[in-house]
């Protein structure tokens, strides 16, 4: 089994050490929508998104989707489908899955507050593409492009995200 071992801006997968971006909110055991943080733990990898017009979807063992316009990812914890992807219009506030810039050209969705959702949690915690080096996320763990293709296509169904303090 390789896990993908993710501290201090470094993550480990198998022998390679890959750069990567996680939360402006450091690591945290008690995540909470809004704070920025990266929730530490065990993690597994459920399925991703990909847009079709930037990048052919990498092999591999998770189900890709392509995303288009109209698809969202809800944020609000008061909607029924917090936590979820949803389509435009969607009254409850979301974040764009279809954006203008590169960040979710690839995006790999982790299991976190996802079987039993706890509305206010934190959602939309994902594995994506960085802005840039040292760039801090919302609470992603984020890689450059290359590096998130080559996970994407070394991913098995055992392995998992292991965020660490």
């Amino acid at each position: 089994m390789t896990d993908l071992i993710v501290q201090n801006g470094r993550a480990r997968f198998g022998p390679r050490v890959l750069p990567c971006a996680m939360g402006k909110g450091g690591v945290t055991r008690a995540k909470r929508e809004g704070d920025g943080a990266t929730p530490a733990g065990s993690h597994r990898l459920l399925k991703g998104y990909y847009r079709a017009d930037r990048l052919a979807p990498p092999r591999s063992c998770l189900r890709l989707q392509p995303i288009g316009p109209g698809d969202l990812w809800s944020d609000d914890a008061d909607d029924p489908d917090y936590n979820r992807r949803v389509r435009r219009p969607h009254p409850y506030r979301h974040e764009r899955l279809f954006r203008a810039d590169p960040l979710y050209d690839l995006v790999l969705v982790t299991d976190w507050n996802s079987a039993l959702v706890r509305p206010g949690a934190g959602s939309a915690i994902f594995l994506h593409i960085w802005r840039r080096p040292g760039w801090a996320t919302e609470g992603c763990v984020a890689f450059c492009r290359r590096d998130l293709i080559w996970l994407a296509e070394r991913w098995t169904q055992q392995s998992r995200l292991i965020v660490q303090p």
